[in-house]
């Protein structure tokens, strides 16, 4: 406990031997050992305290933590909308440009042309999307390419060439 060794304690006997003297020695070691066994529980006590202090704490955290995530998951007014959140971080990087980038060029008081402005008209007799028809998917066709091969011509020997075989 306080790292004394063998030697340290028996001169420190024999100093309250000669001090205190034969006959309250024992006493005096009883009431020594008494408030040593006091001031420990008494450490015990408060180390069991402040542990249960500190459980608390971490629990009301918790609890606070919870409460706010209940909140965000019941609570319709805060619900994602990504519509929303694309357009203030579109809106976001229109007002405060990155640094070092040029200046957008903007027209304060000219309004938006509709995005149906620019569409071109539709053909009579050919299917077509009307901006306002949802369930239109565009079709793409890709091209498809053969993978390349190594053909084996007449009078090629495949040992010859270094094991190559079709």
């Amino acid at each position: 406990m306080f790292d004394m060794s063998w030697g340290e304690v028996m001169v420190i006997g024999a100093v309250a031997l000669v001090v205190i003297g034969p006959k309250d020695l024992p006493k005096a070691l009883r009431t020594v050992g008494q408030m040593t066994a006091k001031v420990r529980r008494m450490a015990t006590e408060f180390q069991t305290q402040f542990n249960d202090a500190m459980r608390e704490a971490e629990f009301e955290e918790a609890r606070k933590e919870f409460e706010g995530i209940r909140n965000t998951v019941t609570s319709p007014t805060t619900a994602f909308n990504p519509l929303q959140t694309i357009r203030s971080e579109i809106q976001g990087a229109i007002e405060s440009p990155a640094a070092g980038s040029p200046p957008m060029p903007t027209q304060p008081d000219a309004p938006l042309a509709p995005a149906s402005a620019n569409l071109p008209e539709p053909v009579p007799g050919e299917p077509h999307a009307t901006p306002a028809d949802p369930t239109h998917v565009p079709t793409i066709t890709l091209p498809v390419i053969a993978p390349p091969h190594d053909p084996v011509l007449p009078g090629d020997d495949p040992k010859a060439s270094g094991g190559r075989a079709a």
